[in-house]
């Protein structure tokens, strides 16, 4: 049944897109010829509004073939809206490049250009609000029980309690978990209002005496040698079968997966800047900069220096050993804003509030990020980046790589002066787990934009932190 619901509505996508396609053209050649708005040329005189609409022809199923190669076709229950919106841009301008180099190769210069530019904005447009309101009804209708998709989860695992809570959480889905089988939990659990039905072994009964439309299996780890006779089992029901592995204690964010001569493969972890490419282009904009930092805070730099000289005895630059990129250790810069202590003392611990050893100066330099600015030439010279997890101390490391989960992963990425998580607030004596959360977001998600959005976070949030001492 949901196949067939599926079916109809690929069949009504395609019937209105096709529509679509035609009016947002045709809309375009009346804006630009006939309307109010037209900028008569010669355009019209050379080719007549038959030859335009002829053109319809070939661009209707050549757009519907753009949309079905950006998956605008598949099923979306559980898609976010804005990659919907973003393949329906994408396919309309690899559409209207297409028209143009088509115009080219057969030399029509006179085929207005205006024209298909309307054409591009108005079918954009309209597909999207389409788009829209389709998801809008779906959701209203889903909301009073149709077009519900009935699903049974086959294993109790953390993977499961994860795709419940999803479903729940986003009801406008349509996806119905209607229990599960499991061996090991008894019969009668519940998770978010999902109970435990039968056993494994129950798998077939189940599916001759209940009309699902789909079968999740979702085994923990330790489970998988009965993984391909439950497949098996499924696909000779003729129930679309789904599987969601349970590795989230390996890899707890999404895998990047690559092919080997038609061996797949799934990385632990993917980190974009180990890209080359990503990794030169981070490179360039830390070291212009660092270097364009250093000249607009060279006058605050300068006075702080003047500040700490005066303030108390002992060296301006305090220099401390810090890990970075690859466990390497390095020699990292800040202005000094303690009294001169032992090497003993130095290692205590964490600044806390009001802890008597950071000087008056100190304190002000702290608390409004000053003190970090030599670490622009740390940046400068490669120990460092703008944007990247805070570098620690190797005691601390030595002592949090044992006692947090993927704690090391912060070092395949070179450190930086702000990030993520700084800008989130973890900073200072705050909570070192969360700090390696919103750390390990950033290395797996890393693009030029995030670091924009970060660098931007820390202009307005990142200089006075009260977390700061």
């Amino acid at each position: 049944m949901i196949k067939d619901n599926q079916t109809n509505l690929n069949r009504f996508h395609i019937v209105g897109d096709g529509v679509i396609i035609a009016c947002s053209y045709m809309l375009a050649w009346y804006i630009k010829f006939e309307s109010v708005f037209s900028n008569v040329t010669s355009d019209v005189g050379i080719l007549d509004m038959g030859t335009y609409f002829s053109a319809l022809y070939f661009l209707i199923p050549a757009y519907l073939i753009l949309y079905s190669v950006m998956n605008l076709y598949t099923p979306r229950r559980a898609t976010r809206m804005r990659y919907e919106l973003y393949n329906i841009f994408m396919a309309n301008v690899v559409g209207i490049i297409g028209t143009l180099v088509v115009l080219y190769m057969i030399k029509q210069v006179h085929f207005s250009r205006w024209m298909l530019a309307y054409f591009f904005v108005l079918n954009v447009t309209l597909t999207s609000i389409s788009r829209l309101a389709l998801r809008k009804f779906l959701r209203y209708i889903r909301r009073r029980g149709y077009n519900l998709k009935h699903i049974l989860l086959v294993g109790y695992s953390r993977s499961a309690e994860g795709y419940i809570s999803r479903i729940n959480n986003n009801p406008q889905w349509g996806y119905v978990v209607s229990g599960i089988l499991d061996d090991m939990v008894p019969v009668g659990t519940s998770y978010h209002g999902v109970k435990v039905i039968g056993e494994i072994d129950d798998l077939n009964d189940f599916l001759e005496k209940n009309e699902y439309d789909e079968i999740t299996i979702t085994l923990p780890l330790d489970r998988y040698d009965k993984l391909e006779e439950l497949v098996d089992i499924c696909e000779r029901s003729g129930v679309h079968t789904k599987f969601i592995p349970d590795y989230t204690s390996l890899f707890p964010s999404n895998p990047y997966t690559e092919e080997i001569l038609g061996l797949p493969v799934i990385n632990i972890r993917y980190v974009p800047l180990t890209n080359g490419v990503n990794s030169m282009i981070k490179r360039i904009v830390d070291i212009i900069g660092s270097i364009i930092a250093i000249i607009l805070f060279s006058p605050l730099m300068i006075f702080a220096a003047i500040a700490v000289k005066i303030s108390s005895p002992g060296p301006i630059i305090f220099k401390q050993e810090r890990v970075g990129l690859h466990g390497k250790k390095f020699m990292m810069y800040k202005f000094r804003t303690m009294e001169i202590q032992s090497e003993k003392a130095e290692k205590k611990g964490w600044t806390t509030k009001n802890d008597p050893r950071v000087t008056r100066i100190g304190r002000f330099l702290r608390s409004h990020s000053i003190d970090e600015m030599p670490q622009f030439f740390n940046i400068l010279i490669g120990d460092m980046s703008l944007i990247g997890p805070r570098p620690e101390r190797p005691q601390f490391v030595e002592k949090f790589k044992m006692e947090i989960p993927r704690y090391m992963v912060k070092h395949q990425v070179r450190p930086g002066l702000t990030g993520w998580a700084q800008i989130n607030g973890y900073r200072g004596d705050t909570s070192i787990r969360k700090r390696i959360e919103y750390d390990i977001y950033y290395i797996e998600n890393w693009s030029f934009g995030f670091d924009m959005r970060i660098l931007v976070g820390t202009l307005f949030h990142g200089f006075i932190n009260k977390n700061a001492y």
